[in-house]
Order: C-alpha cells, then sequence, then structure tokens
C-alpha cells in the first residue's frame, strides 16, 4: 500500500508502527476477538465504520468500499481512521456492554485527559451543531442513528462493530452558549484506552459535519 505524506507529518510514524504490528496478528485470531467477519479466501475484514461498510485486506490493509455509493468514506483516505482500525484490529476485543453508557470521565485515565478531549471533541461538537440542530438531526437520520430521548437533540450511533456512542446536544440562545454530551458504552473499555476515544469523538464529529 502507498500513501503520500508531508516531510514532517506526524502521523506517518504511528502509522507505519500500528501497521507493522498489524502484519504479525493472526487475522482470524483477530476477527474473532474483534466480533468481526473475516473471509479467509479473500483475506478480508468486513469493518463497519460511522454506518459505511469496508472490506480491509490482510497483511497489506488495503482498504475499499463494500458497496458502491456516495458519503464520507473516512477509512479510505483519513489515516487518523486508520489508525483507529488497525489499533482494534491489532489489540481490541468485542465484549457484551451491560447497556451502562459513561463519560469521558468515567473511562480509566478520562481525567487525565479531559481538557484535551473536551477541547477536540465537546467543544467542537457544540460550536459544529449547538445552533443547528436541524442540521444536527439530518446528519444523524443519514447515519441510520438512534433518536434517544436526551438533552434537546440526542442520538446513539454505532462508531465501529459494536461499540455504539451517544451524541447529547442543548441548544445555545442569545443568552446562554450550547452545550454537549458525549457518552461512550461500557464495552469500549475492552476496545479502546482514553487517548482513542478523542479520535473516536473527532472522527464521529467530522463525518457528521460532512453529512450535514
Amino acid at each position: 500500500m502507498e500513501l503520500h505524506y508531508e516531510k514532517d507529518n506526524k502521523e506517518r510514524i504511528p502509522f507505519e508502527h500500528y501497521l507493522e504490528e498489524y502484519q504479525k496478528i493472526d487475522p482470524r485470531e483477530a476477527a474473532e476477538r474483534c466480533g468481526v467477519s473475516y473471509d479467509q479466501e479473500a483475506r478480508q475484514f468486513h469493518i463497519r465504520l460511522m454506518g459505511y461498510s469496508y472490506l480491509v485486506s490482510y497483511p497489506d490493509f488495503t482498504v475499499k468500499r463494500e458497496q458502491e455509493g456516495e458519503g464520507p468514506y473516512l477509512l479510505l483516505d483519513s489515516i487518523p481512521a486508520k489508525i483507529i482500525v488497525l489499533r482494534f484490529l491489532i489489540k481490541g476485543q468485542l465484549v457484551k456492554g451491560t447497556g451502562r453508557f459513561l463519560t469521558y470521565r468515567e473511562v480509566p485515565w478520562g481525567e487525565v485527559y479531559y481538557r484535551q478531549f473536551e477541547g477536540r471533541c465537546l467543544t467542537r461538537l457544540k460550536f459544529s451543531f449547538g445552533f443547528k440542530l436541524d442540521q444536527f438531526a439530518g446528519a444523524m437520520e443519514k447515519l441510520g442513528a438512534k433518536k434517544i430521548e436526551m438533552g434537546d437533540r440526542a442520538y446513539e450511533f454505532e462508531f465501529i462493530n459494536g461499540l455504539f456512542v451517544r451524541f447529547i446536544l442543548w441548544a445555545g440562545d442569545e443568552e446562554f452558549p450550547p452545550s454537549s454530551q458525549i457518552l461512550f458504552a461500557d464495552n469500549f473499555l475492552y476496545a479502546y484506552e482514553a487517548e482513542d476515544l478523542a479520535v473516536v469523538g473527532d472522527l464521529s464529529i467530522t463525518t457528521l459535519k460532512m453529512l450535514a
């Protein structure tokens, strides 16, 4: 697989590191551990990311759409999206959730990284859609997200196979700024670390903005 970077692109080194680690995994074991399908003959994983389906080859990590269609297929070109999928397949685990959803502060080490998460995700979400609830709802509907009764507008959606996120918005007005909350299903704790969840939030918001 050939990727082009700027000379000092900070994404290059981690991507190359995780690609090397990916090439060492047993794909059948990874498929079972992560709850994804793996076609042994074609040597391809079936991955869903933000409502879009992909075929991801092993061991070279070539990515293509599973079906043709329009939409923000981030995994085709986004290096952060590729890294988050690589990390899931390398050492993530899909376990059955209890139905409980956690704030970022409730995630191990979440308190330590909260300032970064707040700026990168919560602030971005509220100022992207806090005055545009209809656009937010429209984008979520395109994703096939489930509307839930929280805040002024809220939806639950699948980020990657079997891992669900909730985005909650409280609208802003002339007197008060908007506010937001992001909740992660408790089985995220077995799949990702706190630092990864900022990427999860960031990629989810990027997808919504493209759909809106």
